[in-house]
């Protein structure tokens, strides 16, 4: 249990009498690949133009970014495609792609997915503002070190405000607004939690009830049960059964709407245990800020059986300021290493695949010195662990990475 600073400062909790909202909403299933190749194949481009663009496409990232260098793209196109076409055409035909929707697709940073947003914002003082801010000042920015970015660009507190507002708009993972990757579909959700966070790093969430009336008890029944309880008269037994009949029915309806105040407590108190135990994700978007989190550990923090936590995650949705994730995404295994830092599995993956995107092509690394490497980066992990990570990753062997 974290002390009460690793909490979030404010939750905001809708106490009224709404149902919960859990229906999921099946829409539009295509998939982000199919997405972009329906915006490919409306571009005035020669056969060979419009292969190179669909690989370069099909070369993305989940989040919609590119992370293969263009000399390893063009290097694939010749072995694998037997399409000869260099670094800088390969530029030309990316610098392309990025003109398609949503605005920072096919960028190869953070930064120049920022810039191509912004690129895209109407002409004027604020468009230059951001520009200027995350070409010159993006170590700041990322840090939220805004009273050095003020002080350089000799901004005033209402000017930075509105600055900041604007740059928080932009997507730092536009891929994700368009769904799944290619193989990997999934129909859209609507989500169950709403979660915010505040530039300060304030977190709060409210619980997503959609248009659902508040439920309480007929107040016909409620008038009939009253009115024979009331009454002086001496019953006949149709009154009797009348006044039985009702009190039935208001009984359950009672009793179901206890169930559903229940329930929503059971939602309530295990998305502000996973808040609390996950704050710095929610408040940087890093996955590598994930901590080991088990469903013991929720339930223990919440006083919910490990069953309960277990239902209410498979089934929920949150909307982040990062997308939109199952409540499984945020349960992550994990190991101490030899500091004695607990380390989350997406962590040691994250750092694996950066070891295996920089690698030399030409003799890429085997699993002994892949687990070599990583401990150099100070992750102590045995092979066969590597080996695992790395199947789960979709990576494959050394000799099929020439």
């Amino acid at each position: 249990m974290g002390s009460d600073d690793d909490m979030p400062e404010v939750y905001h909790y809708n106490n009224n009498d709404n149902a919960d909202y859990e229906e999921m909403v099946y829409g539009d299933t295509t998939s982000f690949y199919d997405k972009l190749k329906e915006q490919l194949d409306m571009e005035p481009l020669s056969q060979k133009e419009h292969d190179v663009m669909e690989y370069l496409i099909g070369s993305l990232d989940d989040d919609g970014l590119l992370r293969k260098d263009l000399d390893t793209i063009s290097d694939e196109l010749a072995i694998y495609q037997n399409i000869d076409v260099d670094t800088p055409t390969l530029e030309k035909m990316l610098h392309r792609l990025q003109q398609f929707d949503p605005a920072g697709i096919g960028a190869r940073s953070l930064q120049e997915c920022l810039l191509l947003q912004i690129e895209r914002k109407p002409k004027g003082y604020m468009r230059a503002l951001m520009r200027e801010v995350i070409t010159n000042y993006f170590k700041e920015f990322t840090h939220k070190r805004w009273d050095k970015i003020n002080e350089q660009l000799k901004l005033t507190d209402v000017q930075s405000q509105a600055l900041q507002r604007e740059l928080y708009k932009l997507n730092p993972k536009p891929g994700s607004s368009m769904g799944e990757t290619e193989g990997r579909n999934m129909q859209q959700v609507t989500p169950d939690f709403i979660v915010n966070t505040d530039d300060d790093g304030r977190v709060t969430f409210s619980i997503n009830y959609g248009d659902i009336p508040s439920l309480k008890v007929s107040d016909s029944f409620a008038q009939m049960v009253d009115t024979y309880r009331n009454s002086k008269k001496t019953m006949s037994r149709s009154d009797k059964e009348a006044l039985l009949y009702a009190k039935e029915k208001v009984d359950h309806a009672n009793s179901f709407i206890e169930a559903m105040k229940e329930r929503r407590h059971t939602l309530y108190v295990t998305m502000k245990a996973i808040i609390e135990w996950q704050k710095k994700y929610f408040q940087d978007g890093d996955e590598t800020e994930l901590r080991p989190m088990k469903l013991k550990d929720i339930a223990e923090k919440t006083g919910l059986d490990i069953s309960t936590v277990s239902r209410v995650s498979n089934q929920k949705y949150a909307q982040t300021r990062w997308g939109i994730f199952p409540l499984r995404f945020f349960f992550t295994n994990g190991f101490k290493a030899d500091n004695g830092e607990e380390l989350v599995t997406k962590k040691l993956k994250l750092a694996l695949k950066d070891i295996i995107d920089h690698e030399d092509k030409t003799k890429p690394f085997n699993d002994t010195e892949l687990m070599d490497r990583m401990a150099a980066k100070g992750y102590q992990v045995a092979r066969r662990t590597i080996s695992k990570y790395r199947e789960q990753m979709g990576i494959p062997v050394a000799r099929l990475r020439k």
